[in-house]
């Protein structure tokens, strides 16, 4: 008998008729002998009705009050799911995060794992119950609720499975494996059988929706073994694990891109010491992640720095920017939005001379400006006008030979066994 994690997200539970088919799914399961532990999202966009309910009311919310909102839209996916596997004659519980022994930081909306205790999941499943456990939520040591932020649940579902020692840990969603980029964009993208923990750490922090960062994080830190599929059919997923073997020629494994950018400039900034510091620690402080960051050469004493920010942390950078204006003067900021960070992803980058500039090549042949790029030993970043986005991805697609003859399976009715 082996112990399964099964992750569930919003399109998989997104209706009823979807709910009762997720259900006979996690029976099928326990029916080959398996116990299971089940970890959903809400319904479909519940969270975003959500948050637009919210939004009417008062439009700038306390974090407090939207993480107890937040967490309810999975504690009806929770509780109508434990129904539906009930109504199949089969014995099922229902856990909230922290009944489930999730303990958070206080963090309200990012709120970040601290310990798990799952005894009572331990307890159910040894009382032969399948165990739901609502994704995405917890709670922190004073007892306030907490969210643990967008695409929470996968995270839920793996650090499950890392404190119970499951077996396997499965990610079903509305695709039938990790593409070689988002199937939606390329429709004969290549469906990867295995990709290594890195590849896709990287893939998911440069904007593959697939799976969170740190879910991956967790699964890499904990050698939870990952499998991403699809709930509509049973066709074979991908497998997330240490090393992953390179198809032959295949050099870039994936794709991804970024359309949540914005590029701020800070202009004629004096150049002494610590002028970084300052201006980076202060973004620091007040929680901007940084991205890519480019210094020019010095002109008469002073440098231009630009560098990159989720887009809805611009406002806020740009006012710790004016904020340090007295102790760090500078000519001027300017700041562009409609922005992309296309990046290519592959193992087998670090051995092969030329790949960065066949991307460059392939970007400049649609007649695009590269404005920032940035790199590692298997990952290539490049920050463009977002309006030929589509475009570009095809033909990086095709440049680095992942095109296949089959087209990309997304969603539809499920296929019989």
């Amino acid at each position: 008998m082996s112990l399964y994690v099964m992750k569930f997200g919003g399109s998989s539970v997104g209706d009823t008729e979807r709910m009762q088919r997720v259900a006979r799914r996690i029976v099928e399961k326990q029916d080959e002998g398996h116990q299971c532990v089940v970890v959903v999202s809400a319904m479909g966009d519940t969270t975003d009705e959500l948050i637009d309910q919210s939004k009417l009311l008062n439009p700038n919310p306390p974090a407090r009050e939207m993480d107890m909102l937040m967490t309810t839209g999975e504690q009806i996916s929770m509780s109508l799911l434990s129904m539906a596997i009930h109504s199949l004659g089969r014995e099922a519980v229902s856990y909230t995060g922290w009944q489930a022994g999730f303990q958070t930081d206080p963090v309200h909306g990012k709120a970040r794992i601290a310990n798990i205790a799952p005894d009572r999941v331990k307890e159910a499943l040894k009382n032969g119950k399948i165990v739901i456990v609502a994704g995405f939520q917890g709670m922190s040591e004073d007892g306030e609720i907490t969210t643990l932020g967008r695409g929470g649940s996968d995270t839920t579902a793996v650090a499950l499975a890392a404190a119970i020692q499951a077996d396997v840990c499965e990610i079903y969603t509305d695709v039938d494996g990790i593409y070689s980029t988002d199937p939606r964009v390329v429709k004969c993208a290549r469906k990867l059988n295995e990709i290594s923990y890195d590849e896709m750490l990287e893939l998911a922090n440069l904007g593959a929706a697939v799976l969170h960062p740190r879910a991956v994080e967790y699964a890499k830190h904990n050698r939870v073994q990952l499998v991403v599929r699809s709930s509509f059919n049973y066709n074979e997923g991908t497998v997330v694990k240490e090393e992953a073997s390179m198809e032959q020629g295949v050099v870039v494994s994936g794709i991804a891109y970024d359309k949540n950018v914005a590029r701020i400039s800070v202009l004629g900034v004096g150049d002494f010491p610590g002028v970084l510091a300052k201006m980076f620690g202060e973004l620091a402080k007040q929680g901007i992640d940084v991205d890519i960051i480019v210094q020019s050469g010095v002109l008469n004493g002073t440098a231009d720095f630009s560098f990159t920010v989720a887009l809805g942390d611009r406002e806020r950078a740009l006012s710790v920017i004016e904020g340090i204006r007295d102790d760090l003067p500078y000519r001027e900021v300017t700041f562009e939005d409609h922005l992309v960070k296309v990046s290519i992803v592959g193992a087998g980058m670090v051995s092969h001379p030329g790949v960065a500039a066949k991307m460059f090549d392939v970007i400049s042949q649609e007649g695009i400006s590269i404005k920032m790029v940035s790199t590692s030993e298997i990952k290539v970043s490049c920050v463009i006008d977002g309006s030929n986005l589509h475009n570009v991805i095809r033909a990086l697609h095709t440049a680095y030979g992942l095109d296949t003859e089959e087209q990309a399976s997304v969603g539809g009715p499920q296929e019989r066994r």
